[in-house]
């Protein structure tokens, strides 16, 4: 129900908003990617789509480095001792997916697990060496691959899946670290989520639960540097009580879309269990062995449902730096194929993604096609062009065209590429 008929009008014109920016809808029509059934909940990204994906993954990788991240790689498949060890196969396993070797085809039977969470192989590369506090914080990432089996019912296109990619990283850091840590994380977030277009976010504090690891001592230290690092940055946020992991408190960071829609993406939660239970130490000022913090955090938190997020929120038509093809240089004219090839190599010199159309074509046909492709800029050479040596510029989403100096033209296109 709703309380007025305007709110019920607004609802009803979200859904068919929403219709229309449905991400498999366009990732059809963009040629992004498919799912079939040999591969439940697995994508099949196509040549455009991993370009988005590549894209915003050297985008995360390069803030990363300016965030003194330390990129790291863990194997897809682990012994079941560590999930054991890490408390996951008592209270994940009905969600993992486990592989077993025949022992008529090994010397051994093993049982492995496809991991479907980083966080323990992070864990065992901070165990090799002795970690002495001048070496915290340290701060590990990894664009980890995860399974995790999803009930059929509950798989949606990019948004639900069962194999997925994080940009995943985990922070060993003293309880004192905490709150220094939460605001350098926010941060990098905000400076993430406003260059992708989300200028504002919504953060929730979920404080402990019922059932809990570790002493209220501890966990009166981690909310308070959670809460203060918030306060800090001037930062409005909810508290959810009793909504945190058992492990530890934590922060979600929720987007709006473009259409009024809320998202939870990132997350930063304070882990004082699974150092524990997997050995992890520091030698303290004291000379003694400590417990080092294990916060795990995400900005995006999956890429298969950041870009879906991404497709919906602008309805396909990506900023230019994250489309696929950035510029179609089409042909008017048979006598224009040289010059558009021309241009077509000058573009890729600057590192612009192009491609040429020099099909025998009504150029109304070629503009059409491209822009239901959402391909942002669209050339169209002809005669005219071709002597005056100009470009004839069609941006996605305006109707008339602008007429400029070739030169002119790739420096704006370039500059525009840049975030």
């Amino acid at each position: 129900a709703w309380a007025t008929e305007k709110d019920l009008e607004q609802h009803l014109l979200q859904i068919e908003e929403a219709e229309k920016r449905d991400h498999r809808k366009l990732g059809r029509e963009m040629d992004l990617f498919h799912f079939q059934e040999e591969a439940p909940g697995m994508v099949f990204w196509h040549p455009y789509g991993w370009t988005i994906y590549r894209q915003l993954q050297n985008y995360v990788r390069e803030k990363l480095e300016e965030n003194d991240y330390l990129e790291i790689n863990t194997p897809q498949v682990v012994d079941r001792k560590l999930w054991e060890a890490s408390g996951h196969w008592d209270k994940y396993r009905e969600n993992m997916f486990i592989t077993e070797i025949d022992e008529e085809h090994a010397n051994e039977k093993r049982v492995n697990a496809l991991k479907p969470m980083n966080c323990p192989c992070h864990v065992q590369i901070y165990n090799q060496g002795i970690k002495s506090y001048r070496d915290l914080p340290l701060r590990y990432a990894e664009f980890g691959s995860c399974h995790r089996y999803e009930p059929s019912g509950t798989m949606h296109g990019l948004m639900r899946v069962r194999g997925f990619t994080q940009d995943d990283g985990h922070i060993f850091c003293t309880e004192n670290q905490i709150e220094s840590e939460t605001e350098k994380f926010i941060e990098l977030l905000s400076r993430v989520y406003k260059d992708l277009g989300f200028e504002s976010f919504e953060i929730k504090l979920s404080t402990r639960p019922e059932v809990r690891v570790g002493s209220d001592e501890v966990w009166d230290k981690a909310e308070s540097a959670l809460e203060s690092a918030i306060k800090n940055l001037g930062h409005p946020y909810e508290i959810v009580e009793g909504d945190g992991a058992f492990y530890g408190p934590k922060l979600d960071f929720v987007l709006t879309d473009a259409i009024g829609r809320e998202w939870q993406c990132g997350t930063f939660q304070a882990d004082f269990n699974l150092p524990e239970r997997l050995d992890a130490e520091f030698i303290g000022e004291d000379g003694k062995k400590h417990h080092p913090v294990m916060i795990h955090r995400a900005v995006l938190g999956s890429f298969e449902r950041f870009i879906g997020i991404l497709i919906e929120n602008y309805s396909g038509k990506l900023p230019l730096w994250l489309a696929p093809q950035q510029v179609v240089v089409a042909s008017i004219v048979s006598d224009a194929n040289e010059y558009v090839n021309e241009i077509v190599s000058k573009l890729k010199e600057e590192g612009i993604r192009c491609e040429s159309d020099l099909r025998n074509e009504k150029i109304s046909y070629k503009v059409r096609e491209h822009s239901l492709k959402k391909v942002p800029i669209i050339f169209a050479i002809g005669k005219k062009e071709v002597a005056e040596n100009t470009v004839s510029v069609r941006r996605i989403g305006n109707k008339d065209s602008v007429t400029k100096p070739l030169s002119e033209v790739i420096k704006e296109i370039s500059k525009e590429n840049s975030i």
